[in-house]
């Protein structure tokens, strides 16, 4: 794997705690899962509408961290924009359950 496609959630965690907000976190879940708990501040875009989302309201420089239900899903949603000319788009290491288990904020019904 490689690891510049991939971030640990103790990194992301300080950077949101120590005020570094240059990034956007994106949830690539169904919108109904996305409803019942997500990591706050994290917007919700389908996979398949991923990539025409990203290039109308982001800039392809911008850091982008991406979780899934899954890693394999996470990995793809990354690879989809890496390819569209993303560069720093990024895996977040183990996902929403990795986040909770840093102590990360999370939102939604379920949070």
């Amino acid at each position: 794997m490689n690891s510049d496609l991939v971030a640990d959630v103790h990194d992301l965690k300080f950077r949101l705690e120590w005020g570094q907000p240059a990034f956007t976190i994106i949830d690539v879940r169904d919108r109904h899962i996305y409803n019942h708990g997500h990591i706050t501040g994290a917007i919700q875009i389908p996979l398949d509408e991923l990539v025409k989302r990203a290039k109308l309201s982001l800039h392809t420089e911008r850091q982008i961290y991406i979780y899934g239900d899954n890693e394999a899903q996470a990995a793809h949603a990354v690879q989809k924009l890496r390819d569209a000319g993303f560069t720093y788009a990024t895996e977040i290491k183990g996902g929403l359950t990795a986040w909770k288990t840093v102590g990360g904020a999370t939102e939604g019904v379920a949070a």
